[in-house]
């Protein structure tokens, strides 16, 4: 690794260090990093545990234990200057024992990091929140394969060689080669996927996700997917016979169907859940300061906004995330009663006509005064 000198032209080596050299520890240093910024292994994880001995009949311990957005299992060890020769089997059995977990089981394991290392929050927001508003229950967690992720100075060749035997067969494994720099007062770290290399990622990703796709199609043949997307086409259906809003819009697996407001980043949405269906309208600008204005703008029309409606809203900030809504419902309701659909049809058909009336002009108005 070089820096650039401008005014010279020229470029100056970085030199390259140890942990050891700079007095770096594995779990005082190194794991804490990772904890705190998993992006640096180049994928948004989701830390739910750390020095996990949560196994019967064992009190091995493993480093990190994480979420990947499908809902994976993600073991991620970590090695200072030497990756060891046991690091793989070490890994496995770790991934072994995390197999069995339980979706509730995992909730508790990352309720108790919450409580221990967090700021009060709580685990299904948390969980909520990272799998973008996804209701709890239509969350899958340890579904899929579970996956390792190795992280050392350097990687024996015993060790890359085991990695690359658990690739060709179908065995989850990354080796993220981490490396301290000093330039001057200066530290620095890289940290660098050697394993598998990154054309080969991309294609193992693609693959893998064509297996998902596949089975996703397998299973749609049941379940809530296929009867939400049965449920949003009637919808459409029938609301696009009053109104063209949602003219261009198609029915999907997900559970909310969003159309634009005519204000970038504030759509208007159709949901429904197995708890309730409604109609919300998300404010996400952006950051979460611009995001909170706008809503308080609004909110500050609360009275007039919820008369020209005819009922009152739900009002929510959502102090925990960046953004802020906005929501009519009917409560405790269930997509899978397929005998009252109409009458479900009919409530948000009704609610985003006379939504979309009362909010479109005030939040142009709300936008515009802010920004």
């Amino acid at each position: 690794m070089f820096v650039i000198d401008k005014e010279k032209n020229k470029i100056d080596k970085i030199q390259s260090k140890t942990f050891h050299e700079l007095g770096f520890k594995e779990r005082e240093h190194l794991q804490e990093w990772i904890a705190k910024n998993p992006e640096c292994l180049d994928e948004e994880f989701l830390i739910i545990q750390k020095e996990f001995d949560g196994f019967n009949d064992t009190n091995e311990r493993l480093d990190l234990l994480a979420l990947d957005k499908s809902g994976a299992i993600v073991v991620i060890e970590n090695k200072l200057d030497d990756t060891g020769k046991d690091v793989v089997w070490q890994a496995l059995k770790y991934v072994s024992y995390c197999s069995t977990l339980s979706k509730q089981q995992i909730i508790d394991i990352f309720q108790t990091y919450l409580d221990k290392h967090g700021k009060g929050e709580k685990a299904v927001d948390k969980l909520v929140e990272y799998f973008d508003d996804k209701p709890l229950e239509e969350i899958e967690l340890n579904m899929h394969d579970q996956r390792m992720i190795l992280v050392a100075g350097y990687f024996r060749k015993e060790v890359t060689s085991t990695a690359m035997w658990m690739l060709n067969h179908g065995i989850s494994v990354q080796c993220f080669k981490a490396t301290p720099y000093q330039y001057g007062v200066e530290l620095l770290l890289d940290i660098e996927q050697i394993i598998p290399v990154k054309e080969a990622a991309e294609y193992l990703i693609k693959m893998a996700d064509k297996a998902k796709e596949a089975q996703a199609v397998k299973e749609n043949s049941k379940g809530i997917e296929v009867l939400r997307k049965k449920y949003w086409t009637e919808l459409l259906e029938k609301f696009n016979g009053v109104s063209k809003q949602f003219q261009n819009v198609n029915p999907s697996v997900d559970h909310w169907l969003s159309s634009g407001s005519g204000v970038s980043g504030i759509p208007f949405s159709f949901v429904i859940t197995k708890n309730y269906v409604g109609v919300d309208l998300s404010i996400n600008r952006g950051d979460k300061e611009t995001n909170e204005r706008i809503f308080d703008k609004l909110y500050s029309s609360k009275k007039e906004l919820e008369k020209d409606f005819g009922h009152e809203l739900k009002w929510e900030k959502l102090d925990e995330k960046k953004s802020c809504r906005v929501s009519y419902r009917m409560e405790n309701v269930d997509i899978t009663d397929c005998e009252n659909w109409e009458k479900f049809k009919e409530f948000q058909c009704d609610a985003m006509v006379r939504f979309d009336k009362t909010m479109r002009q005030a939040v142009s108005k709300a936008v515009k005064e802010i920004i």
